[in-house]
């Protein structure tokens, strides 16, 4: 759960949304300025808001990423649904060979949506401000990295070991390029004084294809046309209104009846049954639902034999438990999702004579197995509850005595975090697009200490994620990634069970309808279909 937190709060942020109702005065498709959504109109796209402020340097959920990504640019971004390249943004990049220094040129004509040029002096501004500010959930992007200025348009991102992830990094909405001297005009610094949220939350100091007219993080942001916009995605519409509609079906039913263009959340079934003049994308989330079986005797008490979570891993359908997720969905191949490098081809099968040996090697003999999950956060529309109900019925066919433990998120999550759970349903999703963001699943790391599995536990593995963060070439990280990956499927306290689908809609009018990783829908490439 490193995104963990951000999605986390979202679904609480969504859950006391007001979900507003399809009439929407002047912002609605059908009251389009061209009467469609065409070139020059109004675009309205439906989501349930994980929305929290205006200001990139302390934004880290995913509406906020959707939103700010279309108004302020970033050294490299990803294009379409790629997560794997970084391309040139408001900079190109070289690296040394060490991949410990990396040099940003800003291209050549880039300007701030007032017309200022870009320099290396507001890329130092904003990167040390993220860094700096201590009430930013993004500073940690930053850990590690020091930012120097070169000259006018360089700037080089130093670390002490080497850091392909950086790259990756540098594309995170968070990370954004303001117009320092405006933002510096209204309270902006580099450390904990920093007074320019109010400010950012009403107003864009942005160089991205649209500006920030207005932000009410509980009902719509209303983004405009940046007029002097100078990069490549130049602004389709005059305007672009993104609305908080918590509940799916209001969304779909705005959909149908044409009161918005795009809907973000809807679930598999109601995609499915679309019909002709909508376009739907579906597509695997970045996200993983998994099984944590804690390794201290203390927590776990039967859990902790190895071979108990080797008779959990096999005694699972796993085809069975993808029913429940719907369109796009599918089994996850391992603790890393399979749109990124080093992921395991295919998925552990069911063996129930190996899950019965493992279980009787384990020394289990039929005690009370408490699962414990939350009940009030779907994922990619999955339900958390059906899913836990199919394990357990799964695990009783080898002998397992799993009781249901259901409780809301803000109860379950302390335990979760501070590895008090012997057995429990969870999921986890990338800080960054980039395998690195799993490593913290081995022995040792984040959520390998909350499964109560130690580096000591585990030299092997561990050692493999020491070669993945210490790798100097792609060939040699994506080497040991998928080594980790495949030893990760082997053994250990985790059972990757479902990567969820996500399932984006729009009308046909709307064509560049395509998923990301980072921002959801790239609001940037939407444009009225020829």
């Amino acid at each position: 759960m490193a995104r963990s937190y951000r999605h986390v709060a979202a679904a609480v942020i969504a859950a006391a949304a007001i979900a507003l109702a399809g009439c929407s005065g002047g912002n609605s498709a059908s009251n389009n300025s061209s009467g469609s959504s065409s070139s020059g109109g109004t675009l309205v796209v439906d989501t349930a808001f994980s929305l929290e402020t205006g200001d990139p340097g302390r934004n880290y959920v995913p509406t906020g990423n959707m939103v700010l990504h279309a108004v302020y640019d970033t050294l490299l971004t990803f294009q379409g649904a790629d997560s794997t390249t970084p391309k040139p943004d408001i900079a190109t990049m070289k690296q040394n060979s060490d991949a410990t220094e990396f040099t940003f040129t800003i291209q050549d004509g880039r300007t701030f949506s007032d017309g200022t040029p870009i320099t290396a002096d507001d890329v130092v501004f904003s990167l040390d401000r993220v860094a700096g500010i201590t009430d930013s959930k993004a500073n940690f992007l930053m850990t590690g990295i020091t930012v120097t200025k070169v000259d006018d348009k360089t700037v080089k991102l130093s670390t002490k070991t080497p850091s392909l992830q950086l790259p990756a990094i540098v594309t995170n909405p968070s990370l954004a390029i303001l117009n320092s001297k405006v933002v510096k005009k209204n309270g902006g610094t580099t450390d904990d004084k920093d007074g320019a949220k109010s400010w950012l939350d009403a107003n864009s100091a942005g160089s991205g294809p649209y500006k920030l007219q207005s932000l009410d993080l509980t009902t719509q942001v209303v983004l405009v046309k940046n007029d002097k916009y100078d990069g490549e995605d130049k602004p389709a519409y005059d305007k672009i209104v993104v609305r908080n509609i918590s509940q799916s079906s209001t969304q779909l039913t705005n959909l149908k009846g044409g009161d918005s263009n795009v809907a973000v959340d809807l679930s598999g079934d109601q995609v499915k049954n679309l019909g002709d003049g909508f376009t739907v994308d579906s597509a695997p989330s970045a996200e993983t639902l998994f099984l944590l079986i804690n390794q201290d005797k203390n927590v776990g008490g039967v859990t902790a034999n190895p071979k108990f979570a080797e008779a959990v891993r096999y005694a699972l359908d796993y085809d069975k438990l993808l029913e429940l997720a719907g369109s796009g969905s599918e089994q996850a191949t391992g603790v890393i999702p399979p749109m990124f490098p080093g992921a395991n081809k295919t998925g552990v099968k069911q063996d129930l004579d190996k899950a019965k040996a493992a279980l009787v090697a384990s020394g289990y003999t039929g005690q009370e197995v408490k699962l414990q999950f939350p009940n009030d956060n779907p994922v990619g529309g999955v339900e958390f509850t059906p899913v836990a109900e199919r394990v357990q019925e799964q695990l009783k066919a080898v002998g397992i005595n799993a009781t249901l433990a259901p409780a809301p998120f803000a109860t379950e999550v302390q335990p979760y975090v501070k590895a008090q759970e012997a057995f429990s349903l969870w999921y986890w999703g990338p800080d960054y697009a980039d395998t690195s963001s799993f490593l913290p699943f081995g022995p040792g790391q984040k959520v390998g200490l909350r499964a109560g599995w130690t580096a000591e536990a585990d030299p092997a593995i561990a050692d493999l994620v020491t070669k993945a963060q210490n790798a100097t070439t792609v060939d040699a990280r994506n080497t040991a990634f998928s080594d980790y990956a495949k030893a990760m499927q082997e053994s250990g306290p985790f059972v990757p069970l479902i990567v969820p689908g996500i399932n984006l809609a729009s009308s046909t009018k709307v064509a560049g309808l395509e998923y990301n990783v980072t921002w959801t829908l790239d609001l940037r490439t939407l444009h009225p279909a020829k």
